[in-house]
Formats: C-alpha cells, sequence, structure tokens
C-alpha cells in the first residue's frame, strides 16, 4: 500500500497583535511523531520570526488587514501575521497531498484557518481536511462550519488514524527545520487545579506526568537539533515536582548539555520550595514567569484558590535566594470581576517584591463559569469576541487600558540593569 502524503499547517494569525514568544506547534509535532512512520510528511509553518533576541523570541511578519465587522468599534489596527499567502498557495500547486493537518490555538484565531482551507479547497480539491487543537475542543461545532472534513476533539486521535488507515506508535515529536534556536516540551499533561478563568479542565481534565526517560529522550534529541532554548509548555510544571521534574533536573544537570530554559505558560508559586528553586537554577532556567493573576486573596478564593499573597511573596523571595535574574509576575487585566484598582494593586504588588510584571489581557473561554459570565461585554457564541485586545478595551475603554499599560511600563523600567531580560 502507498504511503500518505500528509501535510502539516502550522496557520497564519489575524490578530491586533502577535509575537513569538517560544511560540512552536507542539501539539502537532507530537502527533506528527507518531505517524511518521507509516507516511511521508511536509510541513508549512506561517509563524517564522523575521528575527529573534537572545532567547529565541521574535516578531512574526505582519500586514495591516481589513477589521472584521466585529471589531469595527475597536481603534487598533488590524493584522495578518504570517508568512505570504502565495508562499503556501506555491505548495499547494507543486506537490499533491493526501491529507493536511492543521493545528489551533486560539478559539478568535480561525479567520486564518479558513484562509488555510480555502487554499486547500482550491488548490487541492482532493486532499482530506483535519484541525485539531484548543479551538475545535472547545468549540467543535464553529470549526466544522469552516468546512473541514475531519474536526478532532481533545486527546482523541482514533478517527485520524483511521482516515489515514495506519496504527499510531510513540514517538518523539516530529521537528523536521520548526525549531529554530527554540525547543518546546512538556514533563505533564493537564493541571490539578480549576480556576474559573482556565480553558484547561476542559481541554486536559486530568493531570498526569509523563515518564521520565521519555522526557528526559525528547530533551536530548532537543539539543542533537540544535535547539538553544527550551520552553516548558507544562500548566503545572512544578506539581508533584518529584515525580517527573526533580529527576528530570537532576539528569539535565549531570548530564552538562547547557541550554537555557523558559517557562511561559507560569509557574505556580505555591510549589516553589528551595529545594526546587535550587535545581531549576542549576539545570539552566534562565526565566521564571509566575501566574498572580491578581493580589485579591477574596479573588483568587472564588476563582480556584490557587495561590496567595504571601505564597507569591515567599516565591519570589526563594528564587532570589537561589539565584534566579529574571522572575516575573503575570496580572490579569479584563476579568469580569476585576476592576482597574484591583489591577493596579496587583502589579504594584508583583512590583514590590521585586519582581518585573507582564500584563496579561483578558480572554473569555467558552464553557468556563467566567466566560459565560462576560456577555455584557462580548457575544460568546462568536469567537472572536473571545479576542483579549477587544474584551479588555470594551471592558475599561481605550484611555484606561493604555494608562494601565504605560504605569507597567514604568514599574519594570525600575528593574536594575542586570535583572533586564537577554
Amino acid at each position: 500500500m502507498a504511503r500518505s502524503r500528509v501535510l502539516l499547517v502550522n496557520p497564519p494569525i489575524q490578530d491586533f497583535t502577535a509575537c513569538d514568544f517560544w511560540l512552536r506547534p507542539y501539539g502537532m509535532l507530537r502527533v506528527a511523531g507518531r505517524i511518521q512512520h507509516a507516511c511521508d510528511l511536509d510541513v508549512f509553518d506561517f509563524l517564522v520570526s523575521r528575527t529573534t533576541d537572545a532567547w529565541g523570541r521574535g516578531r512574526f511578519p505582519d500586514e495591516v488587514v481589513a477589521r472584521p465587522r466585529a471589531f469595527q468599534d475597536i481603534p487598533r489596527r488590524f493584522r495578518r501575521f504570517g508568512r505570504p499567502r502565495d508562499e503556501f498557495r506555491q505548495l499547494l500547486r507543486s506537490r499533491r497531498f493526501d491529507a493536511v493537518l492543521v493545528q489551533t490555538m486560539m478559539t478568535y484565531w480561525y479567520p486564518g484557518l479558513r484562509e488555510v482551507i480555502e487554499d486547500v479547497r482550491r488548490f487541492q480539491p482532493d486532499a482530506a481536511i483535519v484541525l485539531g487543537g484548543v479551538y475545535t475542543t472547545l468549540l467543535p461545532s464553529h470549526a466544522r462550519s469552516l468546512g473541514a472534513g475531519l474536526v478532532v476533539q481533545g486527546s482523541d486521535l482514533a478517527p485520524l488514524f483511521r482516515l489515514l488507515a495506519i496504527d499510531a506508535k510513540d514517538a518523539l515529536p516530529y521537528w523536521n527545520g520548526s525549531l529554530r534556536q527554540v525547543g518546546v516540551m512538556k514533563l505533564t499533561e493537564g493541571c490539578p487545579f480549576r480556576c474559573t478563568y482556565c480553558a484547561v479542565p476542559l481541554t486536559t481534565p486530568d493531570f498526569t506526568s509523563r515518564p521520565v526517560s521519555e522526557c528526559l529522550e525528547e530533551f536530548r534529541a532537543l539539543a542533537r537539533l540544535g535547539a538553544r532554548d527550551v520552553a516548558f509548555y507544562d500548566d503545572a510544571l512544578l506539581f508533584n515536582s518529584g515525580d517527573c521534574l526533580a529527576p528530570f533536573l537532576r539528569s539535565v544537570i549531570g548530564e552538562k548539555i547547557g541550554l537555557s530554559f523558559h517557562t511561559p505558560n507560569a509557574l505556580n508559586a505555591r510549589f516553589i520550595s528551595p529545594e526546587i528553586a535550587a535545581l531549576m537554577v542549576r539545570a539552566g532556567f534562565a526565566s521564571f514567569f509566575i501566574g498572580l493573576e491578581n493580589s485579591a486573596e477574596e479573588w483568587q478564593r472564588r476563582t480556584g484558590g490557587k495561590l496567595s499573597r504571601e505564597e507569591f511573596r515567599e516565591a519570589v523571595a526563594v528564587l532570589r535566594s537561589a539565584g534566579a535574574r529574571y522572575i516575573c509576575a503575570y496580572a490579569l487585566i479584563g476579568h469580569p470581576d476585576v476592576e482597574l484598582d484591583e489591577v493596579e494593586a496587583t502589579m504594584r504588588f508583583a512590583h514590590d517584591q521585586g519582581a518585573r510584571v507582564l500584563l496579561s489581557e483578558f480572554a473569555p473561554v467558552p464553557g468556563t463559569p467566567d466566560g459565560g459570565r462576560c456577555r455584557q461585554w462580548a457575544d460568546i457564541e462568536e469567537p472572536l469576541s473571545h479576542n483579549k485586545t477587544a474584551f479588555t478595551i470594551r471592558r475599561f475603554g481605550v484611555q484606561q487600558v493604555n494608562r494601565m499599560k504605560a504605569l507597567c511600563r514604568q514599574l519594570n523600567s525600575q528593574v536594575p540593569r542586570g535583572e533586564q531580560p537577554c
């Protein structure tokens, strides 16, 4: 039987803002690893940075495009981020594919998926189109309306394997040119907490740790492929750290490979002990992003009880003592229950502890308790209304949002030069 030729696509983004914050199509690459023994694979990644900083982060090519009708009230330029559409069309003209697998992420990025589907339908009308990822799991009916042949929900890949008529095998992710200095990986799946604003309980309801030997094999492969920075995509990297993270880090330290590690998905301050902080610093963690969100104790209790002010304060002190140089706290703006005075208090609290602040705009997640309470500002049935920039502006107005961003920059400018990012 002839091997299926499969095209993997990381689609372009249409949004007000987007940047390469260690952004790689990890889920799609893991799926590709499981089918590479039986299929001939090609990858088209729209999201290739033009330039990168010392940590491998960068900016995507972009162009201003017309704002969708849903954003006519938002006084921001709307852009398409990613490689030119003609490059993708040229590939579709030059090779035949039996199936096209498209990665999905934010629900409100579906216009980029629609663009990919339109081009595949035009130039490869016989190819099966498969969508999978966060958007398809949260909004499967809306995803089906785009015209794909198969919409994969959650981690159930059996329909995909039946479509390709193959038996999947456990294997390393299929990087094949997608690395570009930055590798990403996960030691765990899911999260034990049930924060009322978070998508993870819906997309990955159970928490599990991966086998340490499997994680080390993946890490060594990233090093062989030339990775200099590795970002962990775990949603609860520190939970039950004795099961996987601690032994993984001890092995990394022993092997002296010398990569830099980052935590863009945020760490839970509650689990930053002196022992784990020391291991992380010795292993090469260059940045520590902590999910503070809001410093108000009552808000924390009401939304899941993830951490307390004292736990955050102690975590920053512990990291400093261990030698961490870059510590950053996420502060949430736009949540339906949080007014601007609380946002400002959260930023100042994090700053007072010695952490930098990253202002994180709230995006309503359909199916979550807090997402359902955002109808005053958003049409939850229309994914474009989930857009974080648009939602936050509708919540507070442009001037107030700009004022909070200016305060954030002011606070961060006071961080000593030695604590600035590379």
